[in-house]
């Protein structure tokens, strides 16, 4: 991407230069990334109205392009174990796949914040790339949070836990240290998909943070409640649960049609056994 306002000053830039930038860019770069660079203008162009530089944002009310959300992978109860099974990390693709946890929340967790007799792990830190380093930081919504795992977790945590010490990471990679995701050419996730396609015509491309979304997909059609999908997954609020996860709830459209319809034919019925009369008066409810 060429640099494009580095050279002028901030008064002399015009809305409409920024948006036929915008268009431009539009056209070879994804909406992700566009929003992202002309967000980062704004603010610089924000800053200089709070300094009285300029007037006006000329940056603002450029219309940018609709990110298109992209259809989800959601494994299956038995693609996790197929794809678990032609890993070399096979705990922690179930881990993953049943708690919810960002890839940097799993791989940053230590052993000091697992409680085996609740079945719960805590999560405090956040292992993340930067500069093609690891480093630990808070989670991503800043909050800590205690994420349940079910019991047939049990022997893969215990394994992970032990004979460590309580500061040892519970999933380092085979030379220790942090576990980088191996998502790329060549890499240990990429490796164990392919496998799992392999032995599988219709076993979808994923991501380590596929398995956060398959988390979601496994839990709501259990029935899980929302507010408690929500507090698994670190969202900042269920609305936010229901906004990513929409397609996840459209079964239960017909659902609450069906139990809509049949509240009403047991409502009739009780009308018509408390009037004495038959309960087909379904224009007087």
């Amino acid at each position: 991407m060429k640099p494009q306002w580095g050279t002028r000053a901030v008064g002399s830039i015009r809305h409409t230069e920024v948006a036929t930038w915008v268009a431009e860019l539009s056209k070879e770069k994804s909406a992700t990334t566009v929003k992202r660079v002309h967000g980062v203008l704004a603010a610089i162009l924000d800053s200089a109205v709070r300094d009285r530089r300029i007037p006006s944002n000329p940056a603002r009310d450029v219309r940018t392009p609709r990110k298109v959300r992209k259809p989800r992978a959601y494994l299956t109860l038995e693609q996790v174990e197929r794809l678990a099974e032609a890993s070399k990390y096979p705990g922690l693709i179930r881990f993953l796949a049943f708690t919810g946890l960002r890839w940097g929340e799993a791989t940053g967790l230590t052993v000091k914040r697992v409680d085996t007799a609740r079945r719960r792990v805590e999560i405090v830190e956040n292992a993340v790339m930067v500069g093609g380093q690891v480093k630990v930081g808070t989670p991503k919504t800043h909050h800590r949070r205690s994420v349940p795992y079910p019991d047939f977790l049990d022997d893969t945590v215990a394994a992970a836990c032990a004979g460590k010490d309580r500061d040892a990471l519970l999933f380092p990679s085979e030379l220790g240290g942090f576990l980088r995701p191996g998502n790329g050419k060549g890499g240990w996730f990429r490796g164990a998909v392919k496998r799992a396609q392999a032995s599988e015509a219709h076993f979808p491309h994923v991501t380590p943070h596929d398995l956060r979304h398959t988390t979601a997909s496994l839990a709501i059609s259990s029935g899980a409640n929302v507010k408690a999908v929500q507090r698994m997954l670190g969202h900042a609020s269920a609305a936010m649960t229901l906004d990513v996860y929409a397609d996840l709830f459209d079964d239960d459209l017909d659902t609450v049609a069906e139990a809509l319809s049949k509240m009403r034919a047991e409502h009739l019925i009780r009308q018509g056994s408390d009037n004495g009369s038959p309960a087909n008066r379904g224009d007087q409810v």
